[in-house]
């Protein structure tokens, strides 16, 4: 997927925030240790350094949830994080994602923090950002 690509579908995943631009994916794809799997239904890019990696974003289409593109694309970047020499790997979610916050419950990640007023919607208040953690080394 081209930068574009990237940008035009966390557009429509995350049409009450600001999107990603075309730009700001060229400028993290250059940067080091980025994995970026998926295809123009779902994607996730996580950024590994070191024994440490980070969900930076996943996105599915609106017209695409529910159906597992989420977990497939989370498990197979996970996996490729793993073969970097991650041995866990966290991210924010807003706290009111419910289906988020599931899907990476039910994925073994588990709330460390929480901070507040992280994510700010175009037309409401700021939303707090649950951070959430999980041991590549057990699963």
């Amino acid at each position: 997927m081209t930068p574009q690509d990237l940008a035009t579908l966390h557009a429509r995943a995350f049409s009450a925030t600001r999107a990603w631009s075309a730009q700001e994916f060229t400028d993290l794809l250059a940067g080091p240790g980025i994995i970026a799997v998926g295809d123009s239904n779902s994607f996730c890019l996580i950024r590994t350094v070191l024994d440490e990696a980070e969900v930076l974003t996943i996105a599915t289409d609106p017209t695409q949830r529910r159906k597992g593109l989420a977990r497939s694309v989370l498990q197979s970047a996970e996996e490729l994080a793993t073969a970097r020499g991650a041995t866990e790997i966290f991210l924010e979610v807003a706290e009111d994602n419910l289906a988020a916050i599931s899907l990476y419950a039910s994925s073994n990640y588990r709330q460390i923090g929480r901070r507040p007023g992280y994510y700010l919607p175009k037309d409401a208040a700021p939303i707090a950002a649950l951070v959430l953690r999980k041991s590549l080394a057990t699963g």
